[in-house]
């Protein structure tokens, strides 16, 4: 089944009301499937943090599998230094992962965006 991660941007009590929808959905039934989500607080606050250098650098990993930072640095032809930095903020947010040998990967298969104007 293809992972998705939901990218948000929405104030903190919407994961709350998201919370209670899925806990009333799930009373008596089973359990609806695991929804991956990542809210931001303002579409300024994501493009920040999910910049074009970062995006490619998803892609990169997506296209190639898991690699080490030195080698997505070499295949992205950027510095080493900032990809670590960048390896390290999407580390942080979920958006890749590492795995037991110590490459980086993106887990996902695709990341949906929403953004909602009011």
């Amino acid at each position: 089944m293809p992972k998705t991660l939901n990218v948000r941007v929405s104030a903190a009590a919407d994961a709350l009301d998201r919370f209670e929808a899925a806990w009333h959905l799930a009373q008596g039934r089973a359990a609806p499937p695991p929804l991956a989500v990542l809210s931001f607080a303002s579409l300024p606050l994501l493009l920040k943090t999910l910049s074009a250098a970062r995006w490619d650098l998803l892609l990169q990993l997506r296209k190639r599998g898991p690699l080490s930072v030195y080698a997505l640095a070499k295949q992205l032809k950027r510095d080493y230094k900032n990809v670590h930095t960048d390896v390290a903020q999407l580390l942080q947010l979920g958006l890749i992962e590492k795995t037991e040998q110590a490459l980086v990967r993106v887990p996902w298969d695709a990341v949906r965006a929403e953004l909602r104007l009011g």
